[in-house]
């Protein structure tokens, strides 16, 4: 059994710290605090509010370390769009953080093509060795698999969670028929929450690890 009273790094003040311990503890008893798995889902249902979040969390190739040693290595994180780079929690860790949108823009009017799309293609460079972090943009998961097909890129870890009803499940389907550590959600649901709780819990590890 891992450690009850443990809270967020992001938690600083004493209320704060109060209020992530005994949300720990309450949604512990629901979905178990046996593994940094269950530890993710934890913050994934806390991050919603919904509990049924749990059941449709997906861990491929243990992604956990790869997480791990990704910020151990100070490796760059590639979120889709500010919203996301926002909300991942700048303490506990070295690695820089960048979004694919924006970074893009002159291809996506060219091509016709989402920001987020254009954003991966642009910094396609920069995958290898990366985390990437895809809460909203199935274009860009359907990309970012395609690079990763063609050996142009190989992140070290995937958080790859889009919400949404047009391609949101068939690429992360994609992803997890791949041999690469990811985190998916089976279906339509996922979204900025999920990717940023997932991200945000695997730096907690990391943090209170000693790292």
């Amino acid at each position: 059994m891992m450690e009850k009273e443990h809270s967020d790094i992001g938690a600083v003040t004493p209320e704060a710290i109060k209020i992530s311990r005994k949300s720990r503890r309450l949604i512990s008893q629901l979905i178990g605090d046996e593994t940094p798995e269950d530890r993710i889902r934890q913050r994934c249902v806390i991050a919603t509010g919904d509990p049924s979040v749990a059941g449709i969390l997906r861990f491929s190739h243990d992604p956990v370390q790869a997480g791990l040693g990704a910020l151990e290595v100070a490796a760059e994180i590639l979120a889709d769009i500010r919203m996301v780079e926002a909300g991942i929690v700048k303490a506990g860790h070295r690695s820089p953080i960048r979004t694919f949108i924006g970074e893009g823009d002159d291809l996506a009017k060219r091509e016709g093509i989402t920001r987020t799309s254009a954003g991966v293609l642009a910094l396609q460079d920069k995958l290898e060795g990366s985390v990437v972090v895809i809460g909203n943009a199935p274009s860009a998961l359907l990309i970012l698999c395609q690079l990763m097909e063609s050996g142009r890129g190989r992140p070290r870890l995937v958080i790859g969670v889009p919400v949404g009803f047009v391609n949101a499940a068939e690429s992360k389907e994609r992803l997890r028929e791949m041999a690469i550590p990811s985190i998916t959600t089976v279906g339509t649901r996922g979204g900025t929450p999920i990717a940023v709780a997932c991200m945000n819990e695997i730096i907690n590890l990391y943090a209170r690890s000693g790292a």
